[in-house]
């Protein structure tokens, strides 16, 4: 079976080739830009972040992620020292290292 996949996929690539098809893709000719953060990911965690990713589902530290720079964004539009300064502060903190402790996790720390 995988050897007929294999096979088929040559065909098209020979195909695509002769027809001048490759020539004409927008970027033929340029190196290939690898994605933001596949080497930062765990080796063991990259082909179900990739399945997620295609399936249109972000990963719980993604949206950590997310929603950190949201809240700093909120915080630079606060007066520094009031109280939903402060308690926001407090709620950025509490994120960060509940971030940190997933990330350890997955990293196997």
């Amino acid at each position: 079976m995988l050897e007929t996949f294999d096979q088929e996929i040559a065909a098209y690539i020979r195909r695509s080739e002769e027809s001048g098809e490759l020539r004409r893709a927008s970027n033929w000719g340029k190196p290939l830009e690898a994605e933001e953060g596949y080497e930062a990911t765990p080796a063991d965690l990259r082909m179900g972040y990739k399945i997620l990713k295609n399936a249109g589902v972000v990963p719980p530290e993604v949206e950590m992620m997310k929603t950190l720079r949201d809240m700093r964004l909120q915080l630079s539009t606060l007066e520094a020292g009031s109280s939903q300064a402060q308690d926001l502060k407090q709620e950025i903190q509490k994120l960060q290292l509940a971030l940190a402790l997933q990330m350890d996790a997955l990293r196997g720390c």
